[in-house]
């Protein structure tokens, strides 16, 4: 139980988010010797994988690609690199990517081509015969760092002390957490969810309780909350750092939603000042904008929705429309490429790419294949025992409720 003040601890992948951030627009990829001047963590690899030029890594993947055949199955997730995705077997958004895991029964290896709570959720979706692999240990989220096991369970212990029924309320995580954090929902009644599927998983949990718990992104919840007419004096922020969240027992009674103290540091970004300068250099442009966007990003937008309904918008949109998207460059500018009859930039005049996922470099990818080549696992993804059982339980409640 949280029984005072704590010091407030910044995830370093928060504090590292802006290392990759560029005026210039130019996201080549470098050898891993110059990506390592960026001054952020790296995970340690063989000397000879830094000088290797992109032409002498991509040989090699392809190599190992011919080679290893059927045994691996490459999954890519939209925000990764241009010269990591171009590989993926599949691709798409957490959510699509965790339905892909649940279906690959036939390969031995899934490289996950993107963070650490991704693999660790491919790894207990597929078969137990079957082996999950990050191709850089370094790859993790700060939004899941914002929600730490043992701040999550003083939380739910202080609300069980106030609240005491525990119909009273259903505890519901964003895919972007831990697997830790995900078993906690499912041995506590609860569920995960994307931001495809948001809204679906708040109905589920409110025909089961009169409140929920949302972790660990505060502003996905707060726009589903607030798409589905919940009243905004009935949506609260729980501080992990402060004692009962910050709220007396009687504002948390009061509470509908609850949400964690976490944001995406890419998303947080945008702002509506930004979209107001979009429409003021085009009148007719579209903008449109990922959930994790702040409120006042997401209330000055025209479209709102997941990645893959970013991509389907897009993809789908006549000739000559413009459109100004509020998401992670990477897709940004693959959706500018796919779509040359249409204008398509970014929010953000600053480069920032997710500085985590953009650590799978190509380097790492064929690393992690020479390995599976010489009879090596490098990097496997293991999610042990009750934390794999109860993650499961609140992954399947996902995929049960999203169909």
């Amino acid at each position: 139980m949280t029984t005072g003040s704590r010091q407030i601890v910044i995830p370093i992948t928060e504090l590292e988010q802006s290392a990759f951030c560029k005026t210039d627009g130019n996201l080549r990829t470098l050898t891993l010797e110059e990506e390592f001047q960026a001054g952020v963590r790296w995970q340690k690899v063989p000397i000879r994988y830094l000088k290797m030029t992109p032409e002498e890594v991509n040989d090699g993947i392809v190599n190992a690609r011919e080679v290893l055949g059927d045994q691996v199955i490459l999954l890519g997730h939209h925000y990764q690199r241009e010269d990591v995705f171009k590989y993926a077997d599949f691709s798409g958004d957490s959510y699509k990517l965790s339905r892909l895991a649940s279906e690959q029964k036939d390969a031995e290896y899934i490289i996950f081509c993107g963070v650490h709570f991704m693999a660790e959720t491919a790894d207990v979706l597929s078969g137990p015969q079957q082996t999950v692999i990050l191709p850089n240990m370094a790859a993790g989220c700060s939004m899941a760092d914002m929600a730490q096991t043992e701040d999550v369970e003083d939380a739910w212990e202080d609300l069980a002390s106030v609240l005491g029924d525990e119909d009273e309320i259903v505890p519901i995580t964003y895919m972007n957490s831990t697997a830790d954090i995900k078993a906690l929902c499912g041995r506590n009644g609860g569920i995960v969810c994307t931001s495809s599927n948001a809204d679906l998983t708040f109905d589920w949990a409110f025909e089961r309780s009169k409140r929920i718990l949302f972790l660990p992104d505060q502003h996905l919840g707060r726009n589903t909350a607030l798409k589905m007419g919940i009243p905004e004096d009935e949506i609260i922020v729980w501080n992990p750092y402060a004692p009962m969240g910050g709220h007396s027992p009687e504002v948390i009674r009061r509470a509908s939603v609850i949400l964690w103290q976490g944001h995406c540091s890419v998303h947080t970004r945008f702002t509506s000042q930004q979209i107001q300068e979009s429409r003021d250099k085009y009148p007719d442009v579209n903008v449109i904008v990922h959930p994790e966007c702040t409120r006042e990003a997401v209330d000055a937008a025209d479209y709102v929705g997941s990645t893959e309904y970013i991509v389907k918008m897009i993809s789908e949109a006549p000739a000559g429309s413009v459109w100004a998207i509020g998401t992670e460059i990477n897709l940004v500018n693959r959706l500018a490429k796919e779509n040359p009859d249409k204008t398509v930039f970014c929010l953000d005049p600053i480069v920032c790419p997710c500085a985590t996922m953009y650590r799978i470099h190509p380097a790492y990818l064929l690393w992690v294949l020479d390995g599976l080549m010489a009879g090596l696992v490098i990097n496997p993804i293991k999610v042990d025992g009750q934390t794999a059982i109860d993650s499961r339980v609140a992954l399947q409640r996902m995929l049960d409720v999203a169909g």
